[in-house]
């Protein structure tokens, strides 16, 4: 957490601190320059006020007038001649000569600025010179002592200095709040993967967030409880499986000892060997069951697809199951388009239809009717399986396609399968590229609806 939130602060600080120091030092620089520009432009304006007394009555008398003007004043005025000897001076120690020795060129009626280099020098001067009938005939020479100046940056750069020291401190504690705000989902996010990689995927986290952390807090939390769901899928999963093989192997290995330690009649034998035969057979279907699923999970189970002719696949199916039916009091209808062709592996789509049919044999009573219905609707081969029977609970349908899941929570065994019939069943599908539906009322029946692209009505070989 520390390491976060210091990173960010230390981000932060240092790019607020450039900007703030860059925008001070403007400000600062700027202030400057206008206080010492409004400094020298009083001082030329007062030098220009004193020129213009001056011609008017360019004598003894005025000349005094203006010495004792600025007497009192922080500023210092000096009178010469048009050869710069100096008449009047309010400062008799002020040492001029080298500065006016060193006046070049014609100066303009307005005045210049002769020193504004306050920092480098001990005072600040203009000249403004004094015409008679456009001829120049003297000049005046304002000072003003730069101590002021240099007082007034003190006390600005003081000013600054408390304004740079209060809006530091506001900024670092700005910056803390909001790099731990910043911090604080990411370290959550962080605990949160902690646990997940524990095999603790109880995770809350907030997902309010309509930016980037909340997008990512969103996926962490749908990770954590997809992960979830799949621990509790893994447990029923091995809960079943070890259900399903304990099962038929006890039945077995109970009836491979009665075999083997008592004396039985003939007809003892045969049945309880005929026991063992069907509760073999029924564990060499869910192994099997259970090595076809794990194929489609890995990817390597092969669809080998063919151009399947439905007329004689319809046939073979129902001469296979039939009898079956015929034997429970079962009216089994088949009903298919002529002449249709689909592009399919035969093999898996008998598997799945044998599946979908044993379903309807076992929840289905004397009297009542399975159907198989084939027909085409533009490109689309939609094979429609129909019971009369018991049908499935309103609540049962979103899971029915789950592995090992089962309407009948009894696992009775005169109820059948293993709960992954109709896994596979949609696994299958789905390597068709198809679809399946299902629907259902108690007491009336269960419709399902497979849909598989790719069908003709002629012989040409179609592919989609």
């Amino acid at each position: 957490m520390r390491k976060l939130s210091l990173k960010l602060g230390i981000i932060f600080f240092i790019t607020l601190f450039c900007i703030e120091t860059f925008m001070m030092f403007f400000l600062h620089v700027s202030l400057t320059n206008s206080r010492v520009e409004e400094e020298l432009a009083s001082l030329q304006a007062r030098g220009n006020s004193h020129r213009t007394v001056l011609e008017q009555n360019f004598n003894e008398e005025t000349l005094a007038h203006v010495v004792l003007m600025e007497s009192n004043e922080s500023t210092d005025v000096v009178v010469t001649d048009y050869e710069g000897t100096i008449l009047v001076s309010s400062q008799p120690d002020l040492e001029i000569s080298d500065m006016i020795h060193k006046i070049e060129g014609k100066i303009p009626y307005e005045g210049r600025i002769l020193q504004d280099d306050w920092q480098e020098v001990q005072a600040i001067a203009t000249i403004s010179p004094i015409q008679n009938q456009q001829r120049t005939i003297g000049y005046v020479f304002m000072f003003q002592n730069t101590d002021s100046i240099h007082a007034l940056m003190k006390r600005l750069n003081k000013h600054f200095l408390i304004v740079g020291l209060v809006s530091g401190l506001v900024t670092i504690a700005v910056i803390i709040v909001l790099s731990r705000k910043l911090a604080k989902p990411l370290i959550q996010m962080k605990e949160a993967t902690l646990k997940m990689s524990k095999g603790d995927f109880t995770v809350a986290l907030s997902t309010n967030g309509k930016d980037e952390l909340g997008d990512l807090s969103n996926a962490i939390q749908l990770l954590s409880n997809d992960l979830n769901h799949l621990r509790h899928e893994r447990k029923e999963f091995l809960s079943s499986i070890a259900h399903e093989l304990r099962t038929p192997l006890t039945f077995i290995k109970g009836y491979t000892d009665i075999l083997s330690k008592r004396d039985l009649t003939e007809q003892d034998r045969q049945k309880y060997l005929a026991i063992i035969i069907e509760e073999t057979n029924r564990l060499s279907r869910l192994i099997k069951d259970l090595f076809d699923l794990a194929k489609m999970d890995e990817n390597s189970f092969v669809i080998e697809q063919q151009n399947v002719h439905l007329n004689s696949f319809f046939t073979n199916i129902e001469k296979k199951l039939s009898p079956a039916f015929q034997e429970k009091g079962i009216h089994f209808i088949v009903r298919y388009e002529e002449g249709l062709t689909v592009w399919a592996d035969e093999a898996r789509l008998e598997q799945i239809l044998i599946n979908l049919l044993n379903n309807a044999l076992i929840y289905c009573a004397s009297g009542d009717t399975t159907s198989v219905t084939a027909k085409k609707h533009n490109d689309v081969l939609s094979i429609i399986v129909q019971d009369t029977g018991k049908g499935i609970p309103k609540k049962d349908l979103p899971y029915i396609f789950e592995r090992f899941y089962r309407v009948e929570k009894s696992r009775s065994r005169a109820l059948g399968g293993s709960g992954l019939g109709l896994a596979i069943v949609k696994e299958l599908v789905q390597a068709h590229g198809g679809e399946v539906k299902v629907s259902s009322e108690i007491n009336k029946g269960t419709t399902f609806e497979l849909s598989f692209k790719g069908v003709e009505t002629d012989e040409n070989h179609f592919m989609h």
